[in-house]
């Protein structure tokens, strides 16, 4: 239980619900062993009235009633109790799985965009929700039980020994075979689970990325190979399942072997200590109710049992990613900005699964206010410029500066929200229009809104639509075109009224006359921001203050429209086969 540990915190956390659970357990076991001895000296009472001929019927009835009075309300004490106990300690587990699944989200954002890259969003789920639903059980259920069955042994076995201790003796007996038993099957459950579990995170993974894709899928009519995929893993998913429920299965029936066992002995024992008198027929009845009272809780010891070794190892899954740093550090509380220039100081960086450098000893500075564009081929290093910006990636060597400033010595959170960002992939969420526009800054008003998506020239394209800004789009704007998703993209953008705008190939998918009437707004925006746009075209960059040309990771030319269209060299080049 090692990886569970780790869970202490909120044990700590959540200690006088816990406590008082356990008192509820106690005080509801208590009663519940009431019954047998009731019942034993009633048998006994009857007996004695039978032996002896001339035994008092009234006071026998009367013995009987008040047994009968005080059995059912320790019953009904016993279930108020318990009620009370699972409304306390199950209540627990749902708050602690509340608490689990935020510390695992917050730890998800708080990671580098390199982890995401690294896993599959199907794993991400699996172990948020899956993972999680498997500890919550060792938190409900196996702790509630745990200490019910314990509270009821202490209890139990200590009145069994004040009342017949050689008779107790034989009917534990069985009991080290259970401990050895449950040892052996938990080792192997453990191993059996964790592999469940990551099988389970394959087929998620592979389901999410399916219906991501399903597009793609039905345009290419590949239908046939992916279900076969699908079911080539639900098949062995479900080969590691049965494997795990062949272990488990051998838990209640060798529990109701050992209690069986237990119940032959008592009877076979007990009945010969009767025979010669050294018990009453009552305790040997309330011995056989007292083992079939347990007969329940020690069943449970192997379901609880198969709980805690499936929770052990879900949680060392939930622990691998909560172990892991993230790769950018924020410093809290850093350099303020003073100004929005932008330079980048010799900088060089290269990806983790890459051996070439993807961006090679960059050097530029760029005044506030100024527009910049980014032109190459695919692979350049463009759009890792804008990343080394915003600090999704730290620099390999060198500095880039914001304001004069190291990215390194500021505060994210500062950082990113002076920057306005349009990604090369528009995405989109399920929702309106108006939100997803408004998803850049919450606290805007519908003016706003409109004026964003006027700048972004996507204002009439949604009023086309039946319901305007309150149309709903489906996941990842699947109802919209690829022009509009990247006009919806720069209206977010714009609407945060950034100091920095970073436009990374945003205008690939918009006609030359839209880009035209985007750009044209941009330039007479009533803030002023420094500008980067990444670009393929010509007409996108001709305009800007300053224009950068790269290769392989390298600068090669730099200047003005027609500085570099009067020189030989890339982009004279790319101006010519455009026209």
């Amino acid at each position: 239980m090692r990886a569970l540990q780790f869970l202490n915190k909120y044990l700590y956390k959540y200690r006088t619900r816990l406590v008082l659970g356990f008192v509820f357990t106690i005080s509801a076991k208590v009663f519940a062993v009431v019954a047998p001895s009731l019942v034993g000296d009633s048998i006994t009472v009857v007996s004695r009235y039978l032996v002896v001929a001339d035994g008092d019927l009234t006071e026998t009835k009367n013995i009987l009633l008040q047994n009968i009075a005080l059995i059912v309300g320790a019953a009904i004490l016993s279930g108020l109790f318990t009620f009370i106990m699972r409304q306390t300690i199950i209540n627990v587990s749902r708050f602690i799985e509340f608490d689990l699944k935020n510390e695992i989200y917050q730890h998800y954002q708080r990671l580098s965009l390199n982890f995401y890259k690294n896993n599959r969003t199907g794993d991400l789920m699996n172990r948020i929700s899956e993972d999680v639903s498997k500890v919550r059980m060792y938190f409900g259920p196996a702790l509630m039980y745990s200490i019910n069955t314990v509270s009821l042994f202490v209890i139990v076995i200590s009145y069994m020994f004040s009342v017949a201790p050689t008779l107790t003796l034989y009917a534990l007996a069985p009991l080290p075979l259970l401990s050895l038993a449950i040892y052996q099957l938990s080792r192997s459950i453990h191993r059996r689970s964790t592999i469940v579990q990551e099988y389970l995170s394959k087929l998620s993974a592979f389901a999410q990325e399916m219906f991501s894709g399903i597009g793609v899928i039905k345009a290419n009519a590949i239908e046939p190979t992916a279900n076969k995929k699908m079911g080539s893993l639900a098949l062995e998913s479900m080969s590691k399942n049965m494997h795990l429920v062949q272990v488990q299965a051998w838990f209640f029936p060798l529990m109701i072997l050992l209690i069986g066992l237990s119940n032959i002995l008592v009877i076979f024992i007990g009945g010969r200590q009767f025979i010669i008198g050294q018990i009453e027929l009552g305790t040997l009845a309330e011995f056989i109710i007292y083992i079939n009272m347990l007969t329940w809780p020690v069943a449970t010891v192997g379901w609880v049992t198969s709980i805690v070794q499936q929770a052990e190892a879900s949680q060392k899954r939930i622990n691998e990613f909560l172990g892991q740093e993230p790769e950018i550090v924020n410093l809290k509380g850093g350099k303020k900005l003073q100004s929005y220039s932008i330079e980048f100081d010799n900088v060089s960086f290269s990806y983790d699964n890459s051996r070439e450098e993807s961006v090679n000893k960059v050097s530029f500075q760029l005044e506030a206010g100024k527009t910049l564009a980014i032109l190459g081929r695919t692979g350049c290093g463009k759009t890792t410029l804008l990343q080394l910006i915003t600090r999704m990636y730290d620099v390999s060597s060198g500095a880039v500066k914001v304001g004069d400033v190291d990215v390194r010595e500021l505060d994210l959170k500062i950082l990113r929200g002076h920057i306005g960002v349009v990604p090369q992939e528009a995405f989109l969420f399920s929702d309106t229009l108006e939100n997803n526009i408004r998803f850049g800054k919450a606290d805007t008003t519908k003016t706003e809104v409109e004026n964003a998506a006027k700048q972004a020239a996507v204002h009439n394209s949604i009023m086309n639509f039946s319901k305007g800004y309150q149309t709903i789009i489906g996941e990842r704007g699947v109802s919209l075109s690829g022009g509009q998703k990247q006009r919806m993209s720069i209206a977010r953008a714009l609407i945060k009224r950034p100091e920095i705008l970073l436009f990374d190939d945003s205008f690939s998918a918009v006609d030359t006359q839209t880009e035209e009437i985007i750009l044209s707004n941009l330039k007479s925006m009533s803030f002023q921001s420094t500008k980067i746009v990444v670009c393929h075209r010509v007409s996108s960059a001709k305009n800007a203050d300053f224009i950068m040309v790269m290769e392989d990771g390298c600068i090669i030319q730099y200047g003005t429209h027609d500085s570099l269209v009067n020189a030989p060299g890339h982009y004279a080049d790319l101006c010519k086969k455009q026209l």
